[in-house]
């Protein structure tokens, strides 16, 4: 789902959104998918360097990160049903592992590209859930 079309199924969907502001719903989504992208790749570009064995750590936080960015994603998407408590949980813990992960990548960026990149990425993204967060009161 690309960020436009976020912003267009936001605004079609059926119901009332709870409340939620939708463009920074459709932020918060659009920053999980990307942060999620951006760390699959980071890690697959860790096991290409020929240090990885000293890149254990921030490929194992981009993985941890990138299946919570998905999952946040996800569950940001659908809206039948909602919990306002299911979804403070997801944006917290997603805010959480941004942070780890933004904050390893960030140790490797002066060497490797790929991590600062991705450690970007995953700042984007805790700003944006951290955002979101803070609107739902």
């Amino acid at each position: 789902m690309t960020h436009g079309s976020t912003h267009k199924l936001l605004d079609a969907y059926p119901k009332d959104l709870g409340g939620i502001d939708p463009h920074k719903l459709a932020e918060c989504i659009a920053a999980c998918f990307d942060c999620a992208q951006a760390c699959t790749a980071c890690a697959d570009a860790c096991l290409s360097e020929d240090m990885v064995a000293e890149l254990t750590k921030c490929i194992r936080t981009d993985l941890d990160c990138a299946d919570i960015c998905t999952t946040t994603g996800n569950i940001l998407s659908r809206h039948t049903g909602y919990d306002a408590n299911i979804t403070r949980a997801v944006l917290q813990a997603c805010a959480t592992v941004c942070k780890s992960c933004g904050d390893e990548c960030e140790q490797h960026a002066g060497m490797h590209e790929h991590c600062r990149i991705c450690a970007e990425a995953c700042r984007r993204c805790e700003q944006a859930c951290t955002e979101l967060l803070a609107s739902l009161g």
